[in-house]
């Protein structure tokens, strides 16, 4: 959460204001979601594109590009629902930074989902962010990397809400952090059935399914160590 904005190249600067009718167009978004794009944004641009043609970064199939988007909100802060729906619509990795407020009061959080293309419809994780920073903060230079692929996940790494554990790339990372809310949502589920519960017996089994799921998620988000020099990682 504490991690820093990014220095975007010079090279990658694309800057184009986007209206937020062109998002209708692209994907299918319920009246809903069209009024919190009213009420929630004031200004969509395209900011900056990573290529290979701007930063000399070869991309694949899985990350062919990288697009920064920077969103101005009309007030404290833009909702998920916003930033899936310019997701969707977008057929490359985005990374979004938000900005609120002006002058010495302004301030940003970059924010991204892992966004896994194949198929009709890119699959998204939940969003990960950065805390708000004041918006002139000193920016730090791009991750080093390889190629687009590499960038991308030194990008999202650091703002992941559990630490990745050794030699574990972006995709299992952010596959053991949803199956850690997966379990979060099951043992906040059966708290309540627990509180709600009258019979001895079921009580019982509740309280032994939730040390079940409590051990299960403290596996998953426990950092990996070593028990010994030539053993292998563990949970």
């Amino acid at each position: 959460m504490s991690a820093s904005l990014y220095r975007w190249p010079a090279t990658a600067r694309f800057g184009r204001v986007v209206p937020k009718t062109k998002f209708y167009e692209h994907a299918t978004i319920s009246a809903t979601v069209r009024e919190k794009f009213v009420s929630d944004v004031q200004r969509i641009t395209w900011a900056y594109k990573l290529a290979d043609e701007t930063i000399h970064l070869r991309g694949d199939d899985a990350v062919p590009e990288i697009q920064v988007f920077t969103i101005e909100a009309k007030d404290d802060d833009v909702s998920g629902e916003v930033l899936t729906a310019i997701d969707r619509a977008i057929r490359f990795p985005i990374i979004f930074e938000i900005n609120r407020g002006s002058g010495e009061h302004g301030r940003t959080r970059m924010v991204a989902a892992h966004k896994q293309l194949g198929g009709t419809t890119p699959r998204l994780t939940a969003y990960f962010t950065t805390g708000w920073q004041p918006a002139d903060v000193l920016r730090a230079p791009l991750p080093p990397a390889l190629d687009l692929p590499g960038l991308y996940a030194g990008l999202l790494m650091p703002i992941l809400p559990i630490a990745p554990r050794p030699g574990e790339d972006l995709s299992e990372a952010t596959g053991r952090i949803e199956q850690a809310r997966k379990l979060e949502r099951e043992i906040a589920n059966l708290e309540k059935r627990l509180r709600a519960e009258p019979q001895l017996n079921r009580k019982i089994e509740l309280r032994r399914q939730l040390r079940e799921r409590t051990a299960a998620l403290a596996a998953l988000t426990a950092p990996a160590t070593r028990k010994t020099e030539d053993a292998p990682w563990t949970s």
